[in-house]
């Protein structure tokens, strides 16, 4: 992708595991990012949204756009129903007067006025995404690309959190209904995600940029009851832009809808115009390099 910008929307559950927020810190710091907006999703995604306030406002980016999503899966339960990371709010500057459930007309909007120019990095459960799609299934083809941190692809067996979150969705984004595909449609899955960990400890030493001075606060949160932290969304994030940070092969992405398989992904390589890409290797000191070379 050279060194030119890149149109960014950001589709995430932070809030929850603090991985997401670490990723929108990248896409701050990063000046290659145009970040045309961020969306929330899964349930309290109005507290989400502060969440993002919170972070862009520290970041002296009040200009980015911010909409609050759906907060209940398609058809399953949603498992993910809180925001316990709000809880570190009080401390922190931000806007509190989010509207529900803006955020899909928002994504239309926005890709449809950008066509072939904008990269989805969805890095939470797929609800708003599958609505996207379902509701207007020519907008994927007007994508750049489509990112998603999603899915477990070279594991014989298990489900990934975002996916069996909301797997209706998750089979909708993966092209199980009659959608356009986008360009290019790439994923992250824990196969590769699990190996780029830090200790808590090792965390707390580490995240000393002004930018991530919210994110110690939402850590200390999750360090209750993490021992340490899976970077899975900023390696997804960070790929955007230096996607040689792994490697990856294509294929074809299918997610069951039966139990007690619900949201599992099976990944088939190979095939004529295989419609997907997983990553299948990272190396990790490159990728901490990375990003804490842009994070400071």
């Amino acid at each position: 992708m050279g060194a030119e910008s890149i149109k960014v929307l950001l589709d995430t559950d932070i809030g929850s595991d603090i991985d997401d927020a670490l990723a929108l810190a990248y896409l701050l710091c990063q000046p290659r990012c145009e970040l045309l907006g961020v969306t929330t999703v899964s349930g309290e995604p109005q507290q989400r949204a502060e969440m993002v306030s919170a972070l862009c406002r520290h970041a002296g980016r009040d200009d980015v756009p911010i909409h609050s999503g759906c907060a209940q899966a398609l058809l399953a339960q949603m498992r993910q129903q809180q925001a316990p990371q709000a809880e570190a709010l009080s401390a922190w500057a931000r806007r509190r007067d989010f509207e529900p459930n803006t955020a899909v007309e928002f994504l239309r909007r926005t890709i449809r006025a950008h066509p072939g120019e904008v990269v989805l990095l969805a890095i939470g459960p797929l609800t708003n995404i599958g609505l996207l799609f379902a509701t207007d299934p020519e907008l994927p083809a007007l994508l750049r690309g489509l990112t998603l941190m999603c899915g477990q692809f070279r594991a014989a067996t298990g489900g990934e959190w975002n996916a069996t979150n909301d797997p209706h969705a998750t089979a909708i984004v993966y092209g199980a209904g009659r959608q356009a595909r986008p360009p290019r449609h790439v994923s992250f899955g824990l196969d590769v995600t699990m190996r780029c960990a830090m200790a808590a400890e090792d965390a707390r030493q580490r995240l000393t940029a002004r930018v991530l001075q919210p994110v110690r606060d939402f850590a200390e949160v999750w360090f209750r009851r993490a021992p340490r932290i899976v970077w899975h969304d900023p390696l997804a994030a960070a790929c955007v832009f230096e996607p040689d940070l792994c490697r990856y092969t294509s294929g074809t992405v299918r997610v069951s809808l039966s139990e007690p398989t619900l949201g599992w992904t099976v990944f088939e390589p190979g095939g004529v115009e295989p419609p997907h890409t997983v990553a299948v290797e990272v190396d990790p000191p490159r990728f901490f390099e990375h990003y804490f070379h842009m994070v400071k």
